[in-house]
């Protein structure tokens, strides 16, 4: 039986490794098969030498990522055990300390992932950033809240998001209301991103002034887009096109983020996507990013992550 002992900062960050009601301890026990227990301002951890070396480089990490102000719920503590099994864990320090910014009811959104915090660090550096991943991944509400991090700061005046209108695989029948009406079925998960940075209230004002506009796609045509921080979403439902129309909006001191998941196109079989096409096309060009996430990225239920692995067994032959 061995033993090992690891220092804490604080009583508050103890408290933060080992969770609510202790819920950490029960993850690291069913995860490495050891005892987790609170001695002396720290933590030991109790059980076989193997084993408690893995759990060690686990609750190490768990005390950086608490240190850098970081929440260990059940998905982040399911990502450092993840990051351990690949050997992975050092690229933790990458997390930043700072949040990109506060929602309306006073939360900190922060990259929770390595995979985040590249996606925020790429677009912080880049004009253009491409971001490419499975559902789940923080895609499009990181890109909306580095916009709002852009606005505040006024980097730029104007916060245009916009996303093709397809369907994803079912017909909507008829929409009554005018043409906007229409189309807004398809925009609410940008309305909801923005509804919970700004607050309703001033979403509205926002958005009455026209300094926050949320439209399909077509409505880009003919523009040119100064000053704004513009977010295209459902990308890999663009044509070639339609990409190439947007990405030619792009006007002075404003910034452009990319989203799409090309294992979920819903174009017609005879349409090629145009995020498939523009990550050919864009590869090379200075001040334009690509930042692809993988399964490890995803922070929505757990089964979120295992469903997109079992997909990706599929796709590849692995399941029959």
């Amino acid at each position: 039986m061995a033993e090992k002992f690891l220092a804490a900062d604080s009583p508050e960050q103890l408290s933060a490794v080992f969770g609510s009601l202790d819920d950490n301890v029960g993850r690291i026990k069913k995860e490495y098969g050891v005892d987790m227990v609170s001695r002396d301002g720290g933590i030991k951890l109790i059980g076989d030498e193997k084993n408690v070396e893995e759990a060690a480089r686990a609750v190490r990490a768990m005390l950086i990522i608490s240190r850098k102000g970081h929440s260990l719920s059940e998905q982040t503590v399911r990502y450092v055990t993840s990051m351990v099994a690949d050997g992975a864990e050092s690229e933790l320090e990458e997390l930043g300390k700072d949040g990109i910014c506060v929602t309306a009811s006073g939360k900190i959104v922060r990259a929770r992932t390595v995979g985040q915090q590249r996606y925020t660090d790429a677009i912080r550096d880049n004009t253009i950033v491409l971001g490419i991943g499975p559902a789940g991944t923080g895609k499009t509400y990181l890109a909306v809240a580095m916009a709002v991090r852009a606005f505040r700061g006024h980097k730029v005046k104007k916060i245009i998001l916009t996303r093709p209108a397809v369907e994803a695989g079912e017909k909507l029948g008829f929409l009554p209301g005018d043409l906007q009406d229409k189309v807004d079925p398809y925009l609410r998960p940008l309305y909801d991103a923005l509804f919970d940075m700004f607050g309703a209230e001033s979403f509205a004002k926002y958005m009455e002034k026209g300094i926050i506009e949320v439209a399909p796609l077509a409505y880009m045509r003919g523009r040119t887009l100064d000053e704004a921080f513009i977010i295209l979403d459902e990308a890999q439902n663009t044509t070639s096109e339609q990409i190439k129309m947007f990405l030619t909006r792009l006007g002075n001191d404003s910034r452009m983020v990319i989203t799409g998941d090309i294992t979920q196109i819903d174009l017609p079989d005879s349409r090629k996507s145009g995020l498939v096409e523009a990550m050919k096309v864009l590869r090379g060009i200075d001040d334009i990013a690509f930042h692809r996430f993988s399964e490890k990225d995803v922070v929505r239920h757990r089964l979120v992550q295992d469903i997109i692995k079992a997909y990706e067994k599929f796709s590849e032959g692995r399941i029959k």
